[in-house]
C-alpha cells in the first residue's frame, strides 16, 4: 500500500466514525467531494482493500511479453549485435528480426537487464555552429580516419567525402592508410555521380597542403616564385574547384561527427554481412551509404544543384593522377623512376623534338602514359637508351698558314720605338729583338 492510500484510508475511517466531514476530508486529500464520498462507501462495504489499485500486481494487456523481452536480451547478447549501441540495435532487429519496438521500451529491456549504451549523451556544450551552404555542391569536405573497421585488429583508413548542405555522404573508400590515391578515388566518385563541387574542404595535410607554402619570403614573391602546389592542389586547380584548409579539426565538425557515427554503426554492418576483407567493404559501401543516407540526411535551403558537369571530352582519370615533367631525349625516350621509356602511338615511336618538355601520368587506373602538345600517348618499357644516330664525320681540312702582306708592320724595318717610352739601352734590346724576329720570318 503506497502513502496515498494510507491517507485515503485514515481519512475514511475519520469519515465513518464521524469525526470529519466531507467538505474537510475533500480538502485534506485534494480530491472533490464526490470522490471522498465513493471512498467513504467503498471502505465501508469492501473493506481497506477499496483503496489499492485494482490494477496492483496485474500485467497490462498491452504490456511486453517476456518471451518478447528475453529474445530481445538473448539478441543483444549475441556476437552479431553486441557492439551496436541502443538506436542501432532497434534499427538491426527491426531490418533482420523483424522486431518492431518503441525505443523507450528497448531502452528500459535492456537497461534493466544491465547494459549500458555506448553512446551514452553527454552534457550538451552550446557553441555556434557554422550554418550550412543552401545549396548541394557549394561546399565538400573530405577527410580519412583510421580505426579498426572491419573486427580484426588492423587499422585502416576510410576515405569520405560529404556534403555541407545536405549532410549525406557522396563517396566513402577503405585504403590501407590516408594516401593520394584514396582521395583521388573519392574525388571520382563525387565527379562521377554529381559533378565537380564550387570548393573542397580539407585539413592540412602534406597531401593537400605544402609544408613549405609558408617558406616564401617576400622577396621570393616579389620576383615571382609561386607557392608550392601539391599533386592535389594541382587537380582541383584543373578542375576550377577552389581548395579550402581547415585550420583545426572543429573547423570541419560534421565530417568528424560523421566518423563518430560510422565508427559506431559501420563495423557492425560490416559484421552482419559478413564482410571480411577491403575488396568486399568497398563492394558494400554503396548499400551503406544508400541507407545512411535515407536516415541522415537533411534537405538543402535551396534546392537547385550546385555541381558542375564535366565536359564530355574530359577524363577525370588523367587530371586525378601524379603529373610530372620529363626531357625527352633523342629516340622519343626518357627516364622516370630509374626506368626508360619511349613515347609510342599505335605502337609505333612518336617523332618528338629531343630536349622537349612532356608530362608524365601515373595513376593505377591506367599506369604510366604521356602528355604531349594536349594529346594522351601511350609508353613502352626500355631496356636501355636506343643508340644516337652517328652521323658521318667529316675529313678535317689542314690549316694554311697565313703570309702577313708586305706592307705589314711587321715587314717595315724602320719602325722605332718612341724615345719617350724608353730609356737609350731598352731601345736598344727591343730593336734587337724585333730585328730577329724579322730575320726569323
Amino acid at each position: 500500500m503506497t502513502q496515498d492510500e494510507r491517507n485515503k484510508l485514515y481519512v475514511a475511517r475519520y469519515l465513518l466514525d464521524g469525526k470529519m466531514t466531507i467538505s474537510e476530508a475533500a480538502e485534506i486529500l485534494g480530491l472533490s467531494e464526490r470522490q471522498v464520498k465513493r471512498i467513504k462507501k467503498g471502505v465501508k462495504e469492501y473493506g481497506e482493500a477499496f483503496v489499492i489499485h485494482k490494477n496492483r500486481g496485474r500485467k497490462p494487456p498491452h504490456a511486453l511479453t517476456d518471451e518478447v523481452q528475453n529474445l530481445v536480451v538473448n539478441h543483444k547478447k549475441s556476437e552479431k549485435y553486441s557492439k551496436a549501441n541502443f538506436s542501432h540495435f532497434q534499427e538491426l532487429l527491426f531490418e533482420y528480426e523483424s522486431i518492431s519496438l518503441s525505443k523507450s521500451s528497448f531502452y528500459r529491456i535492456l537497461v534493466s537487464n544491465g547494459f549500458a549504451s555506448p553512446k551514452k549523451h553527454s552534457k550538451v556544450k552550446h557553441h555556434k555552429r557554422r550554418k550550412r551552404k543552401p545549396q548541394r555542391g557549394m561546399l565538400v569536405i573530405i577527410d580519412a580516419s583510421p580505426h579498426a573497421w572491419l573486427f580484426n585488429n588492423e587499422e585502416c583508413s576510410l576515405h569520405g567525402a560529404v556534403d555541407d548542405a545536405t549532410g549525406e555522404i557522396l563517396a566513402l573508400f577503405f585504403m590501407r592508410n590516408e594516401c593520394l590515391e584514396g582521395h583521388f578515388r573519392i574525388m571520382k566518385t563525387v565527379i562521377s555521380n554529381n559533378g565537380v563541387p564550387l570548393a573542397v574542404y580539407v585539413d592540412c595535410h602534406t597531401i593537400f597542403r605544402s609544408p613549405k607554402s609558408d617558406k616564401l619570403s617576400l622577396e621570393d614573391e616579389l620576383n615571382g616564385k609561386k607557392v608550392k602546389v601539391t599533386q592535389f592542389g594541382r587537380a582541383m586547380a584543373e578542375l576550377g574547384t577552389n581548395l579550402i584548409w581547415a585550420k583545426s579539426a572543429q573547423a570541419k565538425g560534421r565530417i568528424e561527427r560523421l566518423w563518430e557515427t560510422l565508427q559506431s554503426r559501420l563495423p557492425v554492418e560490416l559484421s552482419i554481412a559478413g564482410v571480411s576483407t577491403m575488396e568486399e567493404a568497398n563492394a558494400f559501401l554503396a548499400t551503406f551509404i544508400n541507407k545512411y543516407n535515407e536516415k541522415f540526411a537533411v534537405e538543402p535551403k535551396d534546392p537547385q544543384s550546385a555541381f558542375r558537369k564535366l565536359e564530355n571530352n574530359i577524363n577525370p582519370d588523367y587530371i586525378l593522377c601524379i603529373k610530372e615533367t620529363r626531357q625527352v631525349d633523342h629516340g622519343s625516350a626518357f627516364s622516370y623512376g630509374g626506368v626508360y621509356y619511349r613515347v609510342v602511338r599505335n605502337g609505333k615511336a612518336m617523332p618528338i623534338i629531343p630536349k622537349a618538355k612532356i608530362t608524365v601520368l601515373k595513376s593505377p587506373q591506367f599506369g604510366l602514359k604521356v602528355q604531349y602538345s594536349g594529346s594522351i600517348y601511350d609508353v613502352e618499357v626500355l631496356e636501355a637508351l636506343p643508340p644516337k644516330d652517328a652521323a658521318p664525320k667529316q675529313p678535317r681540312q689542314p690549316r694554311k698558314p697565313v703570309a702577313p702582306a708586305e706592307n705589314h708592320p711587321w715587314r717595315t724595318k724602320s719602325v722605332r720605338f718612341p724615345a719617350t717610352m724608353y730609356d737609350e739601352s731598352d731601345r736598344e734590346i727591343l730593336n734587337a729583338l724585333y730585328s730577329s724576329r724579322l730575320a726569323w720570318k
